[in-house]
């Protein structure tokens, strides 16, 4: 395709470089050496310092919540959330099947069960409809909540992922999950500083969680967060994330079964840093977007852009092809050009691990799975 070698130039450019370009790699501009040196100087760089303390008042602020809480990464962040939301083992969890396979095992690690449900072409996420839909059908009111009237179980938590930093239809989901009394814990993992409605993902739910893992726009090299606007809940999220310990001056009392999920002062110190800068880097990967648009608009390719009413953080950008015959044909010259595309995800229930749960039609992830790719997405310099 003529159109992949003009891709190919227009990334290059881009970048300023013939080299190898990656999909998404970090930019440490700011003060992340300063700060790292700091907290190697205070010879506190485990689990208690004074930049993890900082990095969690920072994010109360940047997701508008009213607590935060540092935990190692975004996948025990997510299997925290739905434990503090309710889900326990033999419950059910509504998510969607076209996510990241942490999304799948948050659930899991809480021996609970995913219930995969298609998602939305435009936002790419969880689908509002799907998730009305299958409550009509199965749902049932009980005085301590929603159950599954066809296996008996729970219905716990609704989980939707904002894919690539592309906001769900929040709005209309939390609607529905209100009217069938079911908490939603959001995946904010891809999508730190996306909005909808002028308010930050992750704040929508009961509970949100972020990544800062390395391919992140800002990341700790490792990382997660907890977030809500309960703070009785977000203290207990601090209790059970640091081995649910009693504080003591000495003595080793724990009360509950805790996780050691603690984030090092070393890598809170690398986020706080990262942090101040979020505003600009988005503002470049925005920019960034917009000559994509631009780009992809002459060679007659889609690329997915944000939604009325909301401001995508643009994670992972990419670009919808006519077919899979076409995705593989882009993928393969790509990476073969030294220019690093990805397709989405295999969906959850084609992994042998989930293959046995419920999913519906599946319909618009199918469509999706045969034609996104992400491109080149990082921050120029």
């Amino acid at each position: 395709m003529k159109q992949i070698d003009q891709f190919i130039e227009f990334v290059r450019d881009q970048y300023k470089t013939a080299d190898f370009i990656p999909l998404h790699e970090p930019r440490f501009k700011g003060n992340e050496k300063k700060y790292v040196m700091e907290t190697i100087d205070s010879t506190f760089v485990s689990s208690v310092g004074a930049y993890v303390d900082k990095f969690e008042a920072m994010m109360a602020e940047i997701s508008q919540t009213n607590r935060a809480v540092a935990v190692v990464n975004g996948t025990a962040a997510l299997q925290v959330a739905l434990r503090l939301a309710g889900v326990k083992q033999g419950n059910e969890v509504l998510t969607q099947a076209l996510t990241f396979v942490a999304t799948a095992n948050a659930i899991a690690y809480n021996n609970a069960h995913p219930i995969f449900l298609d998602v939305d072409l435009d936002t790419m996420g969880l689908s509002t409809d799907a998730v009305e839909g299958f409550l009509n059908e199965f749902g049932e009111i009980r005085e301590d909540g929603c159950y599954n009237k066809k296996t008996g179980n729970k219905i716990a938590a609704c989980l939707p992922m904002h894919t690539f930093g592309f906001p769900v239809h929040l709005n209309e989901l939390m609607k529905v999950c209100d009217k069938w009394n079911i908490p939603v814990v959001e995946d904010a993992a891809e999508s730190i500083g996306s909005t909808y409605h002028g308010k930050p993902t992750g704040s929508f739910g009961k509970l949100g969680i972020y990544s800062f893992n390395g391919n992140k726009i800002v990341t700790a090299g490792g990382g997660g967060a907890i977030v809500t606007k309960d703070e009785q809940l977000g203290d207990f999220a601090k209790h059970i994330t640091t081995t649910a310990k009693k504080p003591h001056k000495y003595e080793y009392v724990h009360d509950e079964l805790g996780h050691n999920y603690r984030m090092p002062n070393l890598n809170a110190a690398l986020i706080c840093a990262q942090l101040e800068q979020l505003d600009d880097f988005i503002e470049n990967k925005r920019e960034l977007a917009y000559k994509y648009t631009s780009h992809f608009n002459e060679l007659g390719i889609k690329f997915r852009t944000e939604n009325e009413n909301t401001k995508a953080n643009y994670w992972l950008m990419c670009v919808e092809l006519a077919n899979r015959n076409n995705r593989d044909e882009f993928l393969k010259e790509t990476n073969e050009k030294g220019v690093m595309t990805r397709p989405i995800w295999q969906l959850m229930y084609k992994l042998s691990m989930y293959e046995n749960c419920f999913r519906d039609d599946q319909k618009n992830a199918e469509f999706l799975e045969d034609r996104i790719v992400n491109i080149p997405s990082s921050v120029r310099i």
